[in-house]
């Protein structure tokens, strides 16, 4: 009998649909067969009982369903003799496997045996979503989303490849057309069947899983940095007069645009507490002392946070705590209170700090309460990013957090809206799996874990674009969820806004040359003024013919440099902090712009390019101002403004095992790299990120 169970080996693509009765299975196989010009292999069950009812009024018993399953499996191996390139199996064993169990609890084991042997290069389940269609075999109307979800049991059960496909007969057929071009794709990749259900259930394109495998294989080009921006070159610089003038502009334009503040939030607290995992993990408390630790380790981080201890925000709960649990705390020695003040903080049956968002910890405190980020960007949207007494606030955020950031901002909204009299309205978004990058090994093929699939990794916050993208705004104000202050937030509030009146004013004569153009109104004698606008005012570099150009071309090539989105950038004098700089780039093309660069794009081998990044004087605080809608009010597409050539390769490890990473053009690098750009000097007092928890002891973090 195993015999003639067995499936012939072949190199047709076999593809089974799958599912209850009545979802339209034969329909699809046949309008397959037919588009790929293909056999196809019918339900064998369907005319053995057929005939059994119509000579003897008798329906299905266990008994019929070994000469089923031979029937069907005889039928598919006749088909794949006149098959080309693709076999279509209206029904499969593991079909009758489902069927066997659900009305008889039980399943003959060669017919169990089989179903699991045969292998097909996809599985197409059909979903319930047609309606069912009465026959003398068809019995069961009723109960149809349990024996769905049966069916669906079973492929995830048995570890198939499988797609659920729904929608009306049209419909399906014209995905399960797409879907078998992208599996023949991804096979000529070098990808099985699960790593195309892998891929295509994370909606990723396969092109993008294609370019991404060639840079890890032929690398990311570096930056070519051809200078420093610096004042006066790139850089704006303005006396604090202009700023307010900039402020009031924004002010009295504001009314009639609708506001946005964008904050990245969903990055974990890990790196603030790193060198406080590291002393839990190497310290010793039965025999070492925390001096001679610091000594031996150089650990001049952990001196600072010992020493100012009782200023952090969070102090007064974690001493009461310890004061609960220890009868005898107040006897301890200092190390041994410090020790377990540590271990508290970070233990994850107590306040697991370094696993949690940045967003959630408490940053400041207040004589009242002790405030989070949160609470600080919920009164910065009112104070500078509303209109109307109504101000929007969006979090970029992990869905596994969002309960935490939405308990917290019940607790606080009112109070701040009832402060600063402003309705704030708040809203998420979660990066989006299909921006998720493949991970590889050190050979540079695909990385697969323990189970054998592919590794996909979230890929950094250029992933983000596609968030920012979804926005409907005129003008979005963008900030890390961890530069926010505690005292001078007026100042904050004065330059932000500026740097929004100047994005206004920008924006404004920007629109009305495209809207001369697009009325055909744009005279040759205003060309000059035009080019000299953006060259001194929105630092483009005009390519050197331009001169040379028709009168249509110039327009033309006017057009395209002011047809994009704008960005105002606020730069803060290099104070030594990590993190990107503003530079000017020149592009494969040998255009040179503006654009925000990280240390990792530059080739530091390379004495000049060395010498250049020496030679900045400003950094990037992350502070921007964002102009989406062009001048006819409609929204850019921001993934056309993206270098896809450009992000990071990092090197990772998994569970040992050492891995490589691609992660996306940066947010403000790569994934704005054909915006324009505009940077704008601003005081240093505006940029105060938390890196480290220590951070959080600095003046602009603590209460006057």
């Amino acid at each position: 009998m195993e015999e003639n169970l067995k499936q012939q080996h072949t190199i047709i693509s076999k593809i089974a649909l799958f599912g209850p009765e009545s979802t339209g299975k034969t329909t699809l196989a046949k309008q397959l067969a037919e588009h790929f010009q293909t056999a196809w292999a019918p339900e064998y069950a369907r005319d053995y009982l057929q005939k059994k009812w119509d000579d003897y009024q008798q329906t299905c018993d266990p008994d019929d369903l070994i000469p089923i399953a031979i029937g069907q499996t005889r039928l598919e191996n006749e088909a794949l003799l006149t098959a080309n390139k693709y076999l279509f199996c209206d029904t499969c064993l593991l079909v009758t496997k489902v069927f066997s169990e659900i009305y008889y609890n039980f399943c003959d084991p060669a017919l169990e045996k089989a179903a699991r042997k045969h292998k097909y290069d996809l599985f197409f389940l059909t979903d319930i979503d047609v309606p069912w269609e009465k026959d003398d075999l068809r019995d069961a109307p009723e109960g149809r989303d349990q024996s769905f979800a049966i069916f669906r049991q079973a492929l995830i059960d048995l570890d198939k490849p499988y797609i659920t496909l729904t929608g009306n007969a049209q419909e399906r057929f014209d995905k399960a057309v797409k879907i078998i071009a992208a599996l023949e794709e991804a096979k000529r990749m070098g990808l099985n069947s699960h790593d195309f259900v892998q891929v295509y259930k994370k909606g990723i394109q396969l092109s993008h899983i294609n370019h991404h495998l060639e840079l890890f294989r032929y690398g990311i080009s570096k930056a070519v940095l051809v200078r420093p921006a610096q004042v006066n070159d790139g850089i704006v610089k303005l006396d604090e007069v202009v700023f307010r003038d900039f402020s009031n502009y924004f002010d009295r334009r504001k009314t009639a645009l609708k506001l946005l503040k964008f904050v990245p939030a969903s990055g974990a607290a890990s790196r603030m507490f790193k060198f406080l995992n590291e002393f839990l993990n190497e310290f010793d408390p039965q025999n070492d002392t925390i001096n001679s630790y610091i000594n031996k380790k150089n650990a001049a981080s952990l001196t600072v946070f010992l020493t100012g201890i009782d200023k952090f925000p969070f102090y007064d709960t974690i001493d009461s705590i310890l004061r609960e649990l220890h009868s005898d705390y107040k006897s301890w020695e200092a190390d041994k209170k410090h020790y377990y003040f540590i271990k508290l903080l970070l233990d994850p049956e107590y306040f697991n700090f370094s696993n949690k968002p940045k967003a959630i910890l408490p940053f400041h405190k207040y004589p009242t309460h002790t405030a989070t980020p949160i609470e600080e960007h919920l009164n910065e949207s009112a104070l500078y990013a509303s209109a109307q007494d109504v101000a929007n606030l969006h979090f970029t955020i992990s869905d596994i957090h969002q309960s935490q950031f939405e308990k917290i901002i019940e607790n606080e909204i009112r109070k701040v809206e009832q402060k600063t009299q402003t309705k704030i309205n708040i809203t998420f978004s979660f990066q989006n799996p299909s921006t998720d990058t493949i991970a590889v090994g050190l050979d540079n093929t695909p990385f697969r874990n323990e189970s054998g699939r592919l590794v996909f990794r979230p890929a950094g916050h250029g992933a983000l674009i596609d968030n920012l993208n979804q926005m409907d705004a005129d003008v979005i104000f963008i900030k890390n969820i961890d530069n926010v202050i505690q005292n001078h937030i007026e100042t904050i509030t004065l330059y932000k806004k500026a740097l929004a009146g100047i994005l206004l004013e920008l924006q404004e004569r920007v629109f009305g040359i495209l809207q001369q153009i697009e009325n055909g109104l744009l005279a040759e004698s205003e060309i000059p003024n035009i080019i000299d606008f953006a060259q001194k005012n929105l630092n483009i570099a005009v390519i050197d013919d331009f001169s040379k150009y028709t009168i249509e071309h110039k327009i033309l090539y006017i057009k395209e440099v002011l047809h994009r989105p704008i960005r105002v950038c606020g730069m803060v004098k290099n104070e030594g902090e990590p993190g990107g700089g503003p530079f000017w780039v020149r592009d494969i093309k040998g255009h040179e712009s503006l654009q925000i660069i990280e240390t990792s794009q530059i080739d530091l081998n390379n004495p000049q390019q060395l010498q250049i990044l020496k030679d900045s004087t400003h950094f990037n605080p992350v502070d921007l101002v964002c102009g989406i809608k062009d001048f006819q009010g409609g929204k850019f597409d921001l993934n056309e403004f993206v270098d896809h050539n450009s992000g990071f390769i990092v090197d990772k490890n998994k569970n040992g095992r050492e891995l490589k990473a691609y992660e996306l053009p940066g947010l403000w690098n790569g994934a704005m790299a054909k915006w324009i750009t505009i940077f704008v000097e601003v005081p240093l007092i505006t940029f105060n990120p938390v890196k480290t928890v220590n951070d959080l002891l600095k003046a602009a973090h603590q209460p006057q």
